[in-house]
């Protein structure tokens, strides 16, 4: 409910950077593992970013971006049924943000960096030392930030217009019979499905525990 209506206040604005850094960060990723060099992870305080990278296969880091956005957000709602889970959870976003900085960061990075792990960290101390499961919450805001974050990015980047330069461009300049449009009503529909299956995951995981 926060979510929906704090939408479009300067509030949850460090969350929706926060969202584009997952979103870097997965094309990053992707980069990697199919044997890329990045050299830059951005983001820009109008909730734009980009990632700079050299080599591995475009088919795989392309779609990452978007599709690891959800998928993301569906891991931590996934882990936040369980106070072990969810510390790894937290444990691996805050590597993310570190490794992030050097890789030629933006002042909005940093900052963005610094800030969440600041925040991370102390969320952690606090249900390690004094209330459990405070963690567990935090990881469900992020996740369910996130996920939500990555549905709307889509509709409103890849659905409601087609923009030369997007990620659903790239994948149409790749395969040309796919159209931009087309392209993001796929995103969309495996990115719903995340989301659908974080819940699901998550109530299992909770009763279970």
């Amino acid at each position: 409910l926060a979510n929906f209506f704090l939408w479009n206040s300067m509030l949850l604005k460090p969350m929706k950077l926060i969202a584009v850094f997952v979103h870097e960060m997965s094309h990053a990723t992707a980069c990697w593992i199919t044997g890329g060099k990045v050299s830059a992870i951005e983001v820009y305080n109008n909730q734009g970013g980009v990632t700079k990278y050299q080599g591995g296969k475009r088919c795989i880091i392309i779609p990452a971006g978007y599709l690891g956005c959800a998928f993301w957000g569906m891991v931590f709602v996934v882990f936040s049924g369980d106070r072990t889970a969810s510390l790894i959870t937290a444990c691996v976003f805050l590597f993310a943000l570190v490794i992030s900085m050097f890789f030629s960061p933006s002042r909005i990075m940093m900052l963005l960096s610094v800030g969440f792990c600041v925040l991370t960290v102390g969320f952690i101390l606090i249900d390690r030392l004094l209330f459990d499961p405070t963690l567990q919450y935090l990881t469900l805001f992020y996740g369910v930030f996130i996920g939500s974050f990555s549905v709307y990015d889509i509709y409103d980047d890849l659905i409601t217009r087609t923009v030369e330069g997007s990620d659903a461009h790239a994948c149409h300049q790749l395969i040309p019979c796919c159209l931009p449009r087309c392209v993001g009503l796929q995103f969309a529909v495996v990115a719903l499905g995340f989301q659908a299956l974080g819940v699901y995951l998550a109530l299992v995981w909770m009763t279970s525990t």
